[in-house]
């Protein structure tokens, strides 16, 4: 099977979040699957200044956008351990910029570059020598390849037999543009309704992606149903619930060989299920020293790694902060960047508790993967979460998540109870109300549990042995391929 990925962004390339981390393993992790991937992305400035082995090739063409031809420059780049191919579509006028995105606010021009690249990258599969059977895009800023695929080139020879399958990491970020520069896709005017294109009078193309997509996915099951009604569908839920039967949730996999304490250049002792208490001690010591203390003390170790922003529930974690801090029953650690004023808060509560509390702002690789093996309890409260990677990591580990019953967490952490300790499943702490009560109420059940050596061992063995690899989630991505090409393209509804 051959499946092209088309993607705005993809480890080690450029990265922005963790869009880039799932473009960057699964194509591997399908061709070790007996798939024979491509992998298109944006050719931006970072990549140039990552010394990776890239190589301009022969090809070079010229795309419209709306009234305008932009030249686009093609180059490959293949990697000592990467399977499949990559290509990198450049224009200086488009991706030659700071960020790939944009700064505190998104660059004006964000509808003109991700059509042009994604009519470049279709462009760059056209001329490929054999057909794609899978066109696999990511996220609004790939959402029009599958309204292209069918509306302006559906008979090119690589291309028109191909099924087109959208992956979802996000609804809330949906690509949202003034109408006008619906001229810059070369669509007709008759697309631009309320069954397609259009939403609220502007251009929506994670919508367009919807609708043209012959499957949809997104980054966990219960994720899936969260975006087919409202709050969750962020005004899309209409739309996705139509397509309910094309709808598959898939939860990512993880990169086992970066997060893997047996291996792991990034801590100061390798450990495994076996070990762990040396590993995280030796990990507590070290993590010590680099917070400025001298040495580590006996209390259950408590972290937070992530965005520092109210989706990941940051006020609840703050609100726990000062009401836990002065109990002496465990020390807080915490590492992220994001809202200024969050920032600052917990700037001001680890001030006032010094002896409870250590908060880094910014994020540091080393930090994350210290923080990971030295924590006993890893916090995820988030008021809403796709999928989530952190809890994932934190089971490599052997620390324990407490999370909030969303998205990808619920699908993932199994509360601790009576039941689920006899029939072996129990993974975490989970909570149901985005409420401080409730975090800190599921907070002071790990805490009980990590003083029941027995249980906690227990607990921490089994998280350990658990498997999130991409190999797993492969096996779906390719049972969602097999089905798109069992059915019949999605309709395109022809409306006049």
């Amino acid at each position: 099977m051959r499946v092209l990925q088309i993607s705005s962004e993809a480890t080690p390339f450029a990265k922005t979040g963790g869009l880039a981390d799932v473009a960057g393993a699964l194509p591997d992790a399908l061709e070790r699957a007996g798939c024979d991937c491509t992998l298109v992305v944006p050719a931006y400035r970072e990549v140039f200044e990552k010394n990776l082995p890239i190589q301009k090739t022969d090809m070079q063409f010229s795309v419209p956008v709306g009234q305008r031809n932009l030249e686009a420059t093609i180059y490959s780049c293949s990697l000592p351990d990467q399977k499949h191919n990559v290509f990198l579509i450049g224009n200086t006028h488009c991706f030659d910029r700071d960020t790939l995105y944009g700064g505190a606010e998104d660059y004006a021009d964000n509808a003109e570059r991700f059509i042009f690249f994604s009519r470049a990258a279709l462009e760059v599969a056209a001329r490929q020598p054999h057909a794609f059977d899978i066109i696999h895009c990511h996220d609004w800023q790939t959402s029009l390849v599958p309204a292209y695929q069918k509306l302006l080139y559906q008979s090119w020879p690589t291309l028109s037999e191909a099924r087109s399958v959208l992956t979802i990491h996000n609804v809330a970020f949906q690509g949202m543009f003034w109408h006008w520069d619906m001229l810059l896709t070369g669509f007709h005017w008759k697309y631009f309704n309320w069954r397609q294109l259009e939403f609220y009078g502007q251009l929506n193309m994670l919508k367009a992606g919807i609708v043209f997509a012959d499957q949809l996915t997104t980054v966990s099951p219960t994720y899936a149903q969260e975006i087919q009604a409202a709050p969750g569908g962020c005004g899309l839920e209409g739309v996705l619930a139509g397509r309910a039967s094309d709808l598959t949730g898939i939860v990512n996999g993880i990169d086992v060989e970066t997060w893997n304490p047996r291996t792991d250049e990034l801590i100061p002792r390798h450990y495994s299920d076996d070990d762990f208490k040396q590993g995280k001690y030796t990990a507590r010591v070290a993590l010590a020293a680099r917070l400025g203390h001298a040495a580590p003390d006996d209390r259950p170790l408590v972290a937070f790694v992530g965005r520092l922003a109210e989706q990941k529930g940051v006020s609840l974690v703050l609100d726990l902060l000062h009401r836990m801090a002065g109990s002496g029953n465990a020390r807080f650690v915490v590492l992220g960047a994001g809202d200024p004023q969050l920032e600052e808060a917990l700037k001001v509560v680890a001030s006032e508790h010094p002896d409870a509390i250590d908060v880094v702002i910014g994020f540091d690789e080393v930090f994350a993967h210290l923080i990971q093996a030295a924590a006993d309890i890893l916090l995820m409260p988030s008021q809403y979460e796709p999928c989530g990677l952190a809890q994932l990591y934190a089971f490599r580990y052997g620390t324990i998540p407490v999370v909030r019953a969303t998205g990808g967490l619920v699908d993932t952490v199994v509360d601790v109870n009576d039941q689920t300790r006899a029939d072996g499943t129990a993974s975490g702490f989970v909570f149901q109300d985005f409420q401080s009560a409730s975090l800190e109420e599921a907070v002071q059940r790990a805490l009980a549990a990590h003083g029941n050596k027995t249980l906690w061992q227990d607990l921490v063995y089994r998280v350990m042995q658990q498997d999130w690899s991409w190999e797993v989630s492969a096996q779906q991505y390719q049972k969602v391929y097999e089905r798109a090409l069992a059915n019949a393209p999605a309709d395109v509804v022809d409306v006049r």
